[in-house]
């Protein structure tokens, strides 16, 4: 299994304002998965917006713009949308785009957000899954809603960004009641006991074991597994911290149309 491969890292070696895949750098996806350090986002719901377009454009962001990205309101469950434009496009957690440089962007705080990206087709797909978005597959969601544009699973790549570990989420019954009814049997892999009616959750484990089974090897899954709840100094976490702050995931389909990448490779 792959790692972030890489760090951007403030003025004067200040501490790091995101992290980025190394799979989907290598495919050419423009994308980062923001620290606690990265400026310039606000609670989604803001009368201003969720991105304060003047404090990102001071900061690197890899290649990716200082505004004009896609979001939804995030409902912990799987329902998706079709991203054409940016703002806000409605009520989901799982986002789609085939259009070269609209970024997407998914908001977290201990939830994970999951891009996979067809590099053969050239398109995008977003997801934030929770243990809801978890037990309602928005994971699998994802990579089925690109296999229906023509992908193929086995050539996408997917990261798993900055989220809470096993080691810090802890569940009680009515969530394994839920696990159960969508997993029988499965969910048993993903948790731990910890006590009477308290269980250890991995939802890296769950939500790598889906995407295993929509079609990608865990070769083509990217999981730092950094605990969002554990690196107070990297992350905002809304168990450790409630209302300290967002995280947030974006990621473009690269400028350049499908036809025209295809027409470059050819001797």
């Amino acid at each position: 299994m792959a790692s972030p491969s890489s760090v951007s890292r403030g003025p004067d070696g200040e501490p790091p304002l995101y992290l980025t895949s190394g799979l989907l750098t290598t495919a050419g996806l423009p994308h980062l998965f923001s620290t606690r350090h990265f400026p310039g986002v606000r609670p989604w719901k803001d009368r201003r917006g969720p991105f304060d377009s003047i404090a990102l454009a001071g900061v690197d962001r890899g290649a990716l713009p200082s505004d004009g990205f896609a979001f939804a309101r995030q409902i912990h469950g799987a329902g998706i949308l079709e991203a054409t434009r940016p703002g806000l496009l409605g009520q989901a957690d799982v986002l789609v785009t085939d259009r070269p440089g609209l970024p997407l962007a998914i908001f977290t705080a201990d939830c994970l957000p999951i891009v996979i990206y067809d590099p053969q087709e050239r398109r995008l797909a977003m997801a934030h899954a929770g243990w809801r978005g978890t037990v309602a597959a928005a994971a699998r969601v994802a990579v089925d809603a690109l296999a229906k544009a023509r992908g193929r699973p086995h050539d996408f790549l997917a990261a798993i960004g900055p989220s809470i570990g096993p080691c810090c989420y802890e569940v009680d019954l009515p969530v394994i009641e839920k696990l159960e009814a969508a997993f029988p049997g499965a969910w048993r892999g993903w948790v731990t006991a910890a006590g009477p009616g308290k269980w250890m959750l991995d939802l890296w484990k769950a939500n790598e074991d889906q995407l295993k089974d929509a079609g990608l090897s865990l070769a083509q899954i990217d999981n730092p597994r950094l605990c969002t709840a554990c690196r107070a100094d990297l992350f905002f976490s809304y168990r450790r911290g409630r209302g300290e702050g967002r995280l947030v995931a974006l990621a473009a389909v690269p400028p350049g149309s499908r036809a025209s990448v295809l027409e470059s490779a050819r001797p």
